[in-house]
């Protein structure tokens, strides 16, 4: 319990430092205990966080979110560090990098799934694996795999879900796409203007549509639609969307969706900045409407954004930890962490919600700016805790 009340504090840093001090501990050597020799099972805790989130946020159209975060480190003591691709600073970093799977329902979202990505480097390096505690049976799997691991893992788990999504970085590549059409399952992806298409016939005269942003010039003014969205960190964003029909004449590169499932092209573009473009492929039941397919695109934004509630995961990127059991152990932590602020903010907007309604009808007094603060969290936990 200190541990999750010190990620859930404000602490400016969170490390088994950090923590201790706020416990009262006057060294960390029981943090650093529990965290890298603890007798408790991190993957018992993934379900239990998973099964916590299901309850609170679980709905038949709930969206799986695949994503990754980069922790950037020194030296190349802790597991899984390496010079390798960083999305946050989009060039080389020495960083570990984790695959991580979000569940979004109608209320929040919240984090169910992780992998640490093992380079190559790693896995082919048998002593420096053993050093930092990696498990013998622990191997080289790319990115995009361990994503469709984490997909099979919520699937077998029987979290209930209408959607999957992804940001560029995983959407962009044809293994997750083919993964849910064989598993005739629903998507929204974000990929780039790159996206591979191909034009069946090609009219005299006319160039061939070979990727996803030759689409844009060929939509017409009429065929968008102006959609208005509150971002998380409050305001508000306005963007045009027009929508591709794919199929027949113009197709996903070879790809081909599931029995009675068809492909869409989705255009983002927003109003105030017309240059500001973005794709999204949807594979979803022939029929499904314009708004839902708009509603699964948005949502990558909104969980990108944290819903305007600190979304990131908490103390990810200041741990101190270096082998494979610490490792699962914190970046678990976290997780719970992340997912009881979740529920703690969405249990609150329902009230003050709730309580908006009432006093727009006149039926409670409206409330003070007291009355509206963020619920105690810390209050919340010691609650939990009896």
């Amino acid at each position: 319990h200190d541990l999750i009340e010190g990620l859930l504090s404000n602490l400016d840093k969170k490390n088994c430092w950090t923590l201790a001090h706020r416990a009262g501990h006057s060294h960390p050597g029981r943090m650093q205990a529990f965290l890298s020799r603890g007798a408790w099972s991190a993957d018992a805790l993934q379900a239990e966080v998973r099964a916590y989130v299901v309850e609170r946020f679980g709905d038949p159209d709930g969206v799986l979110f695949l994503d990754e975060t980069q922790i950037l480190k020194k030296g190349d003591q802790s597991v899984g560090v390496a010079p390798q691709y960083c999305a946050a600073t989009t060039r080389i970093e020495n960083c570990q990098v984790v695959v991580m799977l979000s569940y979004a329902g109608p209320v929040g979202h919240a984090y169910i799934g992780r992998r640490l990505h093992l380079p190559k480097q790693w896995a082919d390096d048998p002593g420096r694996c053993r050093r930092a505690g990696v498990p013998a049976g622990v191997g080289f799997a790319t990115r995009l795999d361990q994503a469709v691991d984490l997909l099979a893992e919520a699937v077998d788990a029987a979290v209930p879900f209408g959607w999957v999504s992804t940001d560029v970085e995983y959407g962009q590549h044809p293994r997750v796409r083919n993964w849910c059409a064989k598993n005739a399952l629903s998507y929204v992806v974000a990929v780039s203007a790159a996206l591979p298409l191909a034009q069946g016939s090609v009219a005299s005269g006319t160039v061939p549509v070979t990727c996803a942003g030759q689409v844009l010039t060929r939509i017409a003014g009429g065929e968008w639609q102006r959609r208005t969205r509150v971002r998380g960190g409050g305001g508000e964003r306005h963007d045009d969307w027009a929508l591709v029909g794919l199929g027949g004449d113009l197709r996903v590169g070879d790809e081909s969706p599931a029995d009675g499932f068809a492909h869409t092209l989705l255009v983002r573009r927003s109003v105030s900045d017309p240059g500001d473009v973005a794709y999204f492929l949807a594979h979803a039941r022939s029929h499904t409407s314009a708004p839902v397919l708009l509603r699964v695109a948005e949502t990558v934004g909104r969980i990108k954004e944290g819903d305007g509630r600190g979304g990131g995961l908490i103390g990810i990127d200041q741990y101190q930890v270096r082998t494979w059991t610490a490792w699962q152990h914190t970046v678990t932590a976290c997780m719970f962490a992340h997912a009881f602020r979740a529920v703690l903010y969405a249990d609150a907007a329902t009230v003050f919600g709730r309580a908006a309604d009432d006093e727009a009808a006149g039926r409670v007094p409206r409330r003070t700016e007291d009355a509206a603060a963020v619920p105690d969290q810390a209050g919340e936990i010691r609650h939990l805790r009896k």
